[in-house]
């Protein structure tokens, strides 16, 4: 809203607030709501509160600058009640200071509210950001959340309404849908009924393979990104949208919320939305509230005397009543005070969290005990046999720790029918890293899943594939109902020349083309942006376009890692080395400790055989900063033996094995080094090792009775 005396909640009454030594300060100028606090060059300014943002349980401020780029300030109000804590500013970041040269500094594009806020908080918003001049000209049809943002262009409705009114009867509209885009229809002539057995509800209906409301009200409550203005209600998300799957970073590896990740991605993992319920069978979509208080709602479908029974949650001497949602919706607080509840709706399982460390709901309560006295505890309630659908977390925490996953275990998660699709499309993203045969069988297969993520994600393994072999296959994805589909399609295709593209897809391919492009430069504010584009077009042959759109990344964000990474890569591929170099030099100075910027540095000096110290010693310094990435302390290994420092390439690879002993790629190294060292004892005891993991690998099962034979009796 306009920031006004009714709509702004916090105290400008020229009250300060201290963060880390540094005092900003609130207060009024006539009728005006201002700040003073540090600008983007880091001096004490003066800015004016154009508008709030938010109302409970807090209240953001924003900032209107003179090139239309609108940005959210670090301090916020706690919109509670003093009784619990509130009516005071905090800041966004209390653990870390954030000062002027911080990416996450309110001035900077992560603040942006034209990007990362407008779409879901106004109505009909259209950023129009102009790349030449760098500034926006932001529009919204209503300032806040209106009606058309859930359904839609409202002027056929209108229409219809208006015709209700005539006197005569017979020109009255008779459209079912009253002139909506879209009727959200899901729960009509739907019932429930209870099952004795399993005192749950059944759907009397299949679910829709289209599930309209979700994908709907995913529009803002996903984790996504945006690939077109043009949305429409009803459609699928990943029409006009990038969503996200369950990524390091955004999910733990059980796929429970750990960054703003929101409820889309969380509900289409839950057996409730495989059965069909829908997001207004529990809030009601206008007021927002939710249909029932407490454990009402769930048991609606739940039956009372099983699930709210003691056998069932058994804490009835709990010092406070224990929720279903305690246990099946545990809380994650973001932005300091905003708690939120994960819709995946799943099982507790401490036993996940003994194997592959992520949290369960019981020890979010029993912080004092164990995940063993947890799992014991659950075991000896209901059994041994664990329960529920979520039962891809082994692979995704090696995946997550960039350890080789076994890549059978994910091939059997994303041909799993049984397993949520975005898991699914989440282990082919996975196997995009590896491709393994089995993987791009699984990906072939996936082509034809009703949901997009699916598809997308089996299109990223299908790009590890040679683009002559995979056009038949790919190629029809580019007729693609679903735009997200068609540009994803339109990616992996876009290395085959245009004249050896076949006559018949030769249109559709530059359609999709055309909105690849399209959805690239709508982001032309995001670094992200600029560089997928720069891929597509070096994909294409476009170099000197390419480099135009990494540099352009680099304008908008100077550490943004995949664009110096790409942007020295072409140098290099261009015989311009040394270029390239400094690109690198220049960065990891700006960011001296950034383990993926100093591994590419080191990668870089070894292609263009740099002084072998220099790179030794920017390898070990990536390693030492990232010792969870195997690959890091493996590529230092191969380089200290390049060197010819062959003990200290045995000793440094034989620490990334202690720390990553399914690491493929150390094994093999180790393998040949032992035997340049002569221990075959220790190159056949590493053949074994890396033999069990991989039985079906005959090189290694020569390389093995190669040195069986070769032992001494």
């Amino acid at each position: 809203m306009h920031a006004t005396d009714k709509t702004v909640l916090g105290n400008f009454d020229n009250v300060t607030f201290d963060y880390f030594g540094f005092q900003s300060r609130m207060f009024r100028l006539g009728e005006r709501f201002m700040i003073e606090t540090d600008g983007a060059d880091g001096a004490i300014a003066q800015f004016e509160v154009k508008y709030t943002f938010g109302v409970e349980p807090l209240q953001q401020y924003l900032v209107e600058f003179s090139d239309g780029r609108v940005q959210a300030l670090p301090l916020a109000w706690d919109a509670r009640s003093k009784e619990l804590g509130g009516q005071k500013w905090f800041h966004l970041y209390p653990q870390e200071k954030i000062d002027h040269t911080d990416v996450l500094h309110w001035t900077k594009l992560n603040q942006n509210w034209n990007y990362m806020c407008a779409e879901c908080h106004s109505t009909g918003v259209r950023k129009n950001y102009d790349s030449l001049k760098d500034t926006y000209r932001t529009t919204f049809a209503e300032i806040s959340v209106g009606c058309e943002a859930c359904h839609g262009q409202g002027s056929h409705h209108a229409a219809w309404a208006r015709s209700q009114k005539s006197w005569l009867y017979s020109s009255k509209s008779k459209d079912p849908a009253f002139g909506l885009l879209v009727r959200y229809v899901e729960r009509h002539n739907v019932t429930w009924a209870l099952n004795a057995t399993s005192g749950s509800a059944g759907r009397s209906s299949e679910p829709a393979a289209l599930r309209a409301e979700v994908e709907s009200c995913g529009m803002c409550h996903a984790r996504r990104g945006q690939l077109s203005e043009d949305w429409v209600p009803g459609r699928s998300l990943s029409h006009t949208h990038s969503v996200s799957l369950l990524s390091s970073g955004l999910y733990d590896a059980a796929g429970q919320m750990v960054d703003e990740v929101f409820n889309y991605g969380s509900f289409k993992q839950s057996a409730m939305f495989a059965k069909g319920v829908t997001c207004s069978d529990c809030h009601e979509p206008h007021s927002g509230k939710l249909r029932m208080a407490g454990d009402g709602l769930c048991l609606q479908c739940h039956a009372q005397e099983k699930f709210s029974a003691p056998t069932h949650h058994r804490h009835e001497n709990a010092s406070a009543p224990v929720t279903c949602a305690n246990c099946h919706m545990p809380t994650r607080t973001y932005m300091v005070i905003d708690k939120r509840h994960d819709h995946s709706f799943r099982v507790p399982r401490p036993d996940q969290s003994m194997t592959s460390g992520v949290p369960n709901a019981c020890n979010d309560c029993h912080k004092d005990k164990t995940a063993q006295w947890a799992a014991n505890a659950i075991e000896v309630w209901h059994g041994a046999q664990r329960k529920g659908i979520h039962n891809y977390t082994a692979a995704f925490a090696a995946a997550q720790a960039q350890r080789p996953a076994d890549d059978r275990i994910l091939v059997e998660i994303a041909n799993d029918r049984l397993a949520p699709s975005i898991a699914r499309a989440t282990a082919l993203s996975e196997l995009a890293q590896r491709a393994t045969p089995a993987g791009v069988a699984a990906a072939r297969t996936a082509l034809s899943h009703s949901d997009p993520l699916m598809r997308i994600a089996a299109l990223e393994v299908l790009e590890t594939v040679p683009v002559q072999q995979i056009w038949p296959i790919v190629a029809p994805l580019l007729y693609d109902p679903v735009r997200g589909v068609r540009i994803r399609a339109a990616m992996a295709l876009a290395s085959l020349p245009l004249f050896m593209q076949p006559a018949k897809d030769r249109g559709a391919f530059e359609r999709a083309a055309e909105e690849f492009v399209a959805s690239q430069k709508l982001n032309a504010d995001r670094p992200e942006a600029r560089s997928a584009l720069g891929a597509f077009y070096l994909r294409q042959g476009r170099v000197e376009e390419a480099e135009a759109e990494y540099r352009s990344a680099l304008r908008l964000s100077p550490q943004f890692v995949p664009a110096i990474a790409n942007l020295a890569d072409l140098l290099r591929q261009k015989n311009r080395d040394t270029d390239a170099l400094a690109i690198l030099r220049d960065s990891v100075r700006a960011a001296p400790r950034d383990p993926v910027l100093l591994h590419t540095l080191g990668l870089a000096l070894v292609r263009a055989k740099g002084p072998p110290d220099e790179t030794a010693q920017v390898l070990r310094h990536a390693t030492d900063l990232a010792p969870d990435i195997a690959r890091y302390g493996y590529v230092y290994g191969v380089a200290l033996h390049s060197f010819g420092r062959k003990d200290e390439a045995l000793n440094a690879l034989r620490t990334v094995l202690s720390r990553h002993p399914a690491d493929r790629d150390t094994l093999a190294m180790l393998i040949t080094l032992e035997q340049e060292a002569g221990d075959l004892r220790a190159a056949l005891a590493y053949a074994e090792r890396l033999l069990a993991m991989t039985p079906q690998d005959t090189q290694i099962l020569r390389v093995a009775d190669e040195l069986r034979r070769r032992m001494p009796p």
